[in-house]
Order: structure tokens, then sequence, then C-alpha cells
């Protein structure tokens, strides 16, 4: 895989969207294990979809109820395990927007910046009913998708009336009903089917270039935090207090500054501003070091000076009994 960063396309906001999340399927693949618990990079497979969908005005997940990171609305499909469709449909049910995000919960590499792609695509052309993503082989990928929810309800409608029931249809039997424009996304649109892809998602989220932002957003999760912050900024205090105080200083004075932003129940703009201050300090603190070593350079070339012009001493007498 290459990393691909989709970039929403300019434009006014993408309308108030609701999300369905797919996350009650029969994992055969690994064997029948609880696949959306599955964790990559520390976090849920499940937890990482719902993070990529955190600003919609209502989630529904489609599964069994079990503990997640952000709070959601739970659907069931009658009967459980009656496939894709069935389970889209009970999700629809407690929607009320006009534009619905259907994503699975297998997707380790979904970010927010895909989802509002998704919608930006969808909002730019009033003729097309959705916006999906298509894998590395090009393949469409229905469950990483944003559509029109009343087109949704037409044809899932239209399917029950024509097959008595939607238990047991694939999902290409509503695609094919529908014009969609179709967003590439190798990396995005990525799934996790078997072990394999499970070690191939664990391996890419190590490598250098997504370990640092991976675990930021691993630790927001965990920690219950919910706010963008500038990393750079923060890295960049680090290093001007290990540098200009002492290297223990570095997390201290971190932790510190998210403190003071947290008393001052402020935003990013409060953790920029306590930054600021805390660097500023960290200048100030290298400076006064930089000035004591040149106050005391010319202190130690005035000794090394008096100590080369002092005559040395007469050599004592040789004693020795042969002398003289």
């Amino acid at each position: 895989m290459t990393a691909y960063e989709p970039t929403p396309p300019p434009g006014a906001p993408p309308a108030a969207y609701d999300a369905v999340v797919l996350a009650g399927g029969g994992a055969r693949r690994l064997g029948g294990v609880d696949k959306p618990a599955v964790r990559v990079g520390g976090r849920a497979l499940l937890d990482r979809v719902l993070g990529a969908c955190a600003d919609a005005r209502q989630t529904v997940v489609v599964a069994a109820p079990r503990p997640t990171a952000r709070p959601v609305r739970w659907a069931r499909e009658d009967p459980p395990g009656g496939g894709p469709l069935a389970a889209l449909d009970a999700g629809l049910r407690h929607t009320t927007a006009d534009v619905v995000v259907v994503l699975s919960a297998d997707l380790p590499f979904l970010h927010g910046d895909t989802v509002r792609t998704l919608r930006a695509v969808l909002s730019g052309d009033p003729d097309t009913a959705g916006a999906l993503l298509t894998d590395a082989d090009g393949r469409d990928q229905p469950l990483v998708a944003a559509y029109r929810a009343p087109a949704l309800h037409r044809e899932l409608a239209a399917l029950a009336r024509e097959h008595g029931a939607l238990t047991g249809l694939p999902l290409r039997r509503l695609t094919g009903a529908l014009d969609l424009t179709r967003v590439p996304d190798p990396v995005a649109s990525f799934d996790c089917d078997t072990w394999d892809d499970i070690a191939t998602a664990r391996a890419r989220i190590r490598e250098h270039g997504h370990v640092l932002d991976e675990w930021i957003s691993a630790a927001k999760d965990e920690l219950g935090i919910d706010l963008d912050v500038d990393i750079k900024v923060l890295l960049d205090l680090a290093r001007d207090a290990a540098h200009g105080v002492a290297r223990p200083a570095a997390p201290l004075t971190t932790f510190l500054v998210g403190y003071a932003a947290g008393r001052a129940q402020g935003g990013p703009e409060a953790v920029a501003e306590a930054s600021r201050k805390a660097a500023a300090l960290a200048q100030r603190w290298a400076d006064e070091a930089t000035a004591a070593k040149a106050d005391a350079a010319p202190d130690a070339t005035k000794a090394d000076a008096a100590t080369e012009a002092t005559p040395k001493a007469d050599a004592a007498p040789d004693a020795r009994p042969d002398a003289g």
C-alpha cells in the first residue's frame, strides 16, 4: 500500500450527516473472532471507525452492544446475521439526516478527512445518489460511502417488495440500482478480512511516517480526549525544554502545558498559548546559560595567562655526590 491523504474538495461545508456502521458479520476468515474488537495500534477496529465519523449527528452501530470509545446508538437486523442489506435497513431506521455515511467496522486506515471528502463529493453533484471508495484493484467498496438517504430508502423498499425480505441479499443488488460517484483510495478502503490483513495493518501504523499520529489518536481515545492540537508545537517545546533546561524537563513541561490548558478550560488555542509561554521560558533559561558561559570564559583566559607569566622557580641544585 502507498500512503494517500485525501483532501476535501473546496467549497461550502457538506451538510450534516448520520452514520451507520455495520459491525455484525461472522468473520469466518478470522475463525469467527469478534472482528470489530480486534485491536490495531492499541485500538479496537470499531473504535477506529467511530473516530473517523466522530462529527456525525447520529451514529448507529448495527451489532450486539459492546463498550465503545464514543457514544453510539445500537440496532440489530432481524434475524441477526441477515446480511449487509438487512443490517443497513435496520440502521437506517434510526437515522433522520438526508445524507448517511455507511461504513464497515474493519477499516483500520479510515480517517475523518476521507469521510469529509466523500460527503463533499456527494454534495457537489446533485445528480449522484452516493460517493464510494474504490480499492487498490479498482473494486467498489460500498461500505465506505456517503449516500443520499432517500435513494437508499427507495431502493431498499423496492428490493424488499421484489424479494419479500432483504435477508441474504448481496450489496450489489442495491448499489447496482444507484448512480454512484467513485473516489479511488487504496489506503482508506483497506479492510481486514484475514489475519494477514491484521498483520499488515499493525505493521503499517508503526512505519515512521504514521506511528506518531497513530499513537496520539490512540492515547486521546484511551484518555477520553477529543482535542486537536498542533503536535509540532508540542514537539518543539519538548526539544527546547530538553536543550535549554535539562532532558527530564521535556515530558514534565509538556504535561504542565496540558494541565494549564485544562485548568483554563480551553481548546487548541489554550494549548498553543501555554506552549508559547513555556517555550519563551525555556529560551530565557538557554540564554542565561549561554551568557554564563560567556562571562566565565574571560576569567578562565586570565587565569591561564597569569599561570604562563609566573616565573618558574630556579631548579634545585644538584645534590649528587659527584656533582660539581
